[in-house]
C-alpha cells in the first residue's frame, strides 16, 4: 500500500476533526508488525509533502508545524484544507 493513500485512508476513517499518528501508518503499510518502524521516516516525508500541499496538517500539540520540521518528538496528522472528499 501506498503511504499518502494510507495516511488519507485512515483519517477517512476518523471523524474530520481527529487525527493519527504516524505510527499507525507505518503498521498499515507494513501489515507485519516487525517492518513498521523501518517506514517512520517515509511516513513522515509523505506526510511533508501531503502538507505542503494542504492536504493534511502535522501538529505538535495544538501547534501546527512546518512540514520541514516534522523530523523529531511526536506528531499527529490531521486532515487539511484540501483533503479530498469523500
Amino acid at each position: 500500500m501506498e503511504i499518502a493513500a494510507a495516511i488519507i485512508g485512515l483519517l477517512r476513517q476518523r471523524a474530520a476533526t481527529a487525527s493519527i499518528c504516524p505510527s499507525d501508518v507505518a503498521r498499515q503499510v507494513a501489515g507485519d508488525t516487525t517492518e513498521w518502524r523501518s517506514l517512520m521516516q517515509p511516513v513522515r516525508d509523505e506526510a511533508a509533502k501531503l502538507a505542503l500541499r494542504g492536504v493534511i496538517n502535522i501538529t505538535q500539540g495544538e501547534r501546527q508545524l512546518d512540514p520541514g520540521a516534522v523530523n523529531e518528538g511526536a506528531v499527529r496528522l490531521r486532515r487539511g484544507t484540501a483533503f479530498p472528499a469523500d
